[in-house]
C-alpha cells in the first residue's frame, strides 16, 4: 500500500462537514486500485467547488505522486469520489513510468489506459466521455498530429474548438480496444508504463490509413536462433529492419467495444480525466 496524505483546503470550512467521508472514500480507492497496480506515494488536494455539473467532482494528476479533487460538498457521493479516484490512482501511476504525457498521441494513451481500467475494476458501462462518437476523420487527424507537443487540451477535450466535447476522450477509448483487440490475454493494469509509441499501430488502423510493407530492397530478416527467445546475430552486410509500425497488417476500418454516444446523459468531464 502507498503513502498518501489528504491536504484539505479548508481556511472557510466548506469541507468540514465532508472530510471523512473524503478520507474513506479516498482509502476505498486506494485500496481497489493497490490489487492490480503498484501505486507510487502521493499527496491529495481536495478544494471546494462546483466539481462537474453532474457528478460534484472533478479531478486531476498534474504532476507526479499529486492528485486534485474538486468537489460540491452538498453533491458528495461516495460513489462517484471513488470513481474519480481510480482514474486519478491510474495516472499517478502512470507518471512513474513514461509520465502522463504532453504530445497529442500520449494523452490518448494515458486518457484511454485509465477509462478502460475504471471500467475493468467496476464493472458497467464506461465512464459519459468515453462513450462520446468522435467525428469522421478525428482519427486520421489525431494520426497527423500524434507527435505535435503544444497539445490543445481545451480543442481536444473540452469542446473549445471546432472538435466536438469529449471527442478526444472517445477516441482514446477506442484507441485501447482497437490495441486490447490485437492482445486479448492483457489489460489496461498490464499496460500501465507501456509507451504511447506502441498503440500508434491501432491508431493507424482506426484512421483507416494504408501501412507500409517491408521495403522489398531491403535484406530479409534473419530468423529465430536456436535458443528460446534468442535471436540469431545480425548478418555483417544487413540494413536497417523497417519499424515495428510499418510491419503491421493493413486494418480494415475500426472495431471498438464502444457503444455509440447518442442519448447518453451528459456530464462535466475531468478537469484532467
Amino acid at each position: 500500500m502507498p503513502y498518501w496524505q489528504v491536504h484539505f483546503l479548508n481556511a472557510r470550512h466548506a469541507l468540514t462537514g465532508i472530510m471523512p467521508e473524503v478520507r474513506a472514500a479516498v482509502a476505498d480507492a486506494v485500496a481497489r486500485v493497490s490489487d492490480h497496480l503498484e501505486l507510487p506515494d502521493f499527496d491529495l488536494v481536495v478544494r471546494a467547488g462546483e466539481g462537474g455539473s453532474d457528478w460534484g467532482v472533478t479531478g486531476a494528476a498534474p504532476a507526479p505522486g499529486m492528485v486534485e479533487l474538486t468537489l460540491s460538498p452538498a453533491r458528495f457521493a461516495h460513489d462517484l469520489t471513488v470513481r474519480r479516484m481510480l482514474r486519478e490512482l491510474h495516472h499517478i501511476a502512470r507518471w512513474d513510468g513514461p509520465g502522463y504525457g504532453r504530445s497529442l498521441g500520449e494523452v490518448l494513451v494515458s486518457e484511454g489506459l485509465a477509462g478502460h481500467f475504471v471500467s475493468r475494476l467496476l464493472g458497467g458501462p464506461p465512464d459519459p466521455w468515453d462513450v462520446t462518437t468522435p467525428p469522421s476523420g478525428l482519427a486520421k487527424r489525431a494520426m497527423t498530429e500524434w507527435a505535435w507537443r503544444d497539445l490543445d487540451r481545451g480543442l481536444w477535450f473540452e469542446g473549445r474548438g471546432n472538435i466536438r466535447k469529449w471527442a478526444g476522450y472517445g477516441l482514446a477509448h477506442r484507441l485501447l480496444a482497437e490495441h486490447l483487440s490485437r492482445e486479448p490475454d492483457l489489460e489496461a493494469a498490464d499496460l500501465v508504463h507501456i509507451p504511447a509509441e506502441a498503440l500508434r499501430p491501432a491508431m493507424r488502423r482506426l484512421s483507416g490509413a494504408p501501412e507500409a510493407g517491408p521495403d522489398p530492397d531491403a535484406p530479409a530478416q534473419e530468423p529465430a536462433g536456436e535458443a528460446p527467445g534468442e535471436d540469431a546475430p545480425p548478418r555483417p552486410d544487413a540494413g536497417p529492419q523497417p519499424p515495428a509500425e510499418d510491419a503491421q497488417e493493413t486494418g480494415a476500418l475500426p472495431r471498438t467495444s464502444v457503444p455509440p454516444a447518442e442519448g447518453a446523459e451528459e456530464t462535466e468531464p475531468p478537469e484532467q480525466a
